[in-house]
């Protein structure tokens, strides 16, 4: 069942009227996830929205998990090693049981893994595993992982959602939360209990330690924690950043993550004015980011290059060359390529397709991007994200921390030649020979002016003082079991 459809006027009405006490400390956390209802759902078989990732997360964790700071920490896998120069991952199965109270084998673990990483599965993040060359069983509580290259940001992969361990086909996992029986669109869950703990030292379980996850609309999300009727709203956006102006939110309670990853404009098209490298640069150095940042928020900090840091590179980030230049001195160049192309293709059409969702935040985004393309003569259009467009705009957080996540993801429709040397990167041998691999394709990539940057993707949330342990994270990823201090 889905979210009650309230109209915005009438969500405003419950934020103006939500002046009741705080929520007290001894009742079930009610978490709100931007999006549509939690469906518990195969990440081998659909893409995973928020509430989806939220509740797999947190029934179904994988080897390892993520903390409340985005670090790493034992999740199916009680303890692991890595050896042969990194090519090797060995972990040892902790004592865990699926719901019907049957043991977890490294056999159950082999054979979710193989699934998660099979070039057929629809994730998303399966191109980045396709490292792994087997996952084998070594003992009853054993597997390795065995990679064809080193690669030491695997742990990292392996805590997102898309790769937790799961029963199929009836999906079920081992924690550390269950869906209660009422379940439904807003399902109850619960610890699950440690079948190994001494009976004298298990502590009875308390209301406070279940979790009520709601899938639903930003608007009604905040209606309902300004109403005093849920503790924590995950997954905002720059989408919905335009309702907190409304939402009377305290600052103590709104907590922005520094999520690091990619917000920008991905050149698609071949076609027209964006067929040539240069006329892209025009594009690129048209745009006002600092304006486009401050219509959400003063810090949110523009950038001008692919990569955030030089990360797993061998050099610095890549850097255009109008870089050093003025706005001014940029949008003076960028005319006078727009003026002499229109000049040579009298009969090319000077509009740019940008496709782009709709949302209140991407109206805002329009805004600036309307004025800066019209600033150097030319009718930008927007599109819906299902038609033909010149441009498309990407917004995702990196979910570890390597260049090639940043050139894959960035470079859509890649040519074949920038796409040969990104694969370079990921087929390279060693890690040294991967960080100059990176760096080669880092430079090839921005000198094509293949993506336009503008600034590190907006993540915020909205916490309840109530639930101590919470923290933002560069993942901006919040698990459920680190939400209250024990």
């Amino acid at each position: 069942m889905r979210s009650p459809a309230l109209p915005f006027a009438v969500a405003l009405a419950l934020i103006a009227g939500g002046c009741q006490e705080r929520r007290p400390d001894d009742v079930p956390v009610v978490v709100s996830a931007i999006g549509d209802p939690a469906t518990l759902r195969d990440p081998a078989r659909a893409t995973l929205d928020l509430p989806d990732a939220v509740l797999l997360g947190a029934t179904a964790q994988g080897l390892v998990r993520f903390d409340a700071n985005g670090g790493i920490e034992p999740g199916v896998a009680e303890r692991w090693i890595v050896s042969d120069e990194g090519r090797s991952y060995i972990f040892r199965i902790r004592k865990a049981e699926w719901p019907d109270g049957t043991n977890v084998t490294a056999a159950d673990v082999v054979a979710s893994l193989r699934t998660a990483i099979a070039p057929r599965a629809r994730s998303p993040l399966t191109p980045f595993v396709a490292v792994i060359d087997e996952v084998v069983e070594m003992t009853p509580q054993v597997i390795e992982v065995r990679l064809k290259h080193p690669r030491p940001d695997l742990l990292k992969l392996f805590a997102q959602p898309e790769f937790a361990i799961l029963r199929r086909p009836r999906l079920s996992g081992t924690g550390p939360l269950r869906a209660g029986a009422e379940g439904g669109g807003s399902p109850l869950l619960r610890p699950v209990p440690d079948p190994y703990a001494a009976i004298e030292n298990a502590a009875a379980p308390e209301a406070a330690d279940n979790v009520r996850l709601i899938g639903e609309r930003a608007a009604v999300a905040l209606a309902r924690f300004a109403a005093r009727e849920s503790d924590l709203i995950l997954g905002g956006s720059f989408h919905d950043w335009p309702l907190l102006d409304h939402a009377g939110i305290a600052p103590a309670n709104l907590r922005i993550d520094p999520a690091v990853g990619l917000f920008g404009l991905a050149v698609v098209s071949e076609e027209g004015f964006t067929a040539d490298p240069a006329n892209r640069a025009a594009l690129a150095m048209a745009i006002d980011r600092a304006a486009l940042t401050a219509r959400f928020r003063p810090q949110w900090t523009p950038v001008e290059t692919l990569l955030p840091a030089q990360l797993d590179s061998a050099a610095a980030p890549a850097a255009p060359a109008w870089l050093p230049q003025s706005l001014d001195a940029r949008r003076i160049l960028a005319r006078n390529l727009v003026t002499a192309w229109r000049a040579a293709n009298p009969d090319a059409s000077p509009v740019i397709r940008i496709a782009m969702p709709r949302s209140l935040g991407t109206k805002l985004v329009w805004y600036s991007l309307r004025r800066d393309l019209r600033a150097i003569g030319l009718q930008p259009a927007w599109v819906a994200e299902s038609e033909d467009a010149d441009l498309r705009l990407v917004d995702a957080v990196a979910p570890y921390d390597s260049g090639r996540w940043y050139l894959a993801t960035a470079c859509r429709r890649c040519p074949e030649d920038l796409a040969a040397v990104i694969d370079a990167a990921r087929d390279a041998p060693t890690l040294a020979d991967r960080s100059r691999r990176i760096a080669e394709a880092d430079l090839a990539l921005t000198a094509a002016h293949r993506y336009i940057p503008v600034a590190q993707p907006l993540r915020w949330s909205v916490a309840a003082l109530r639930l101590r342990a919470f923290q933002t994270n560069p993942r901006a990823w919040h698990p459920l079991t680190h939400l209250r201090e024990p």
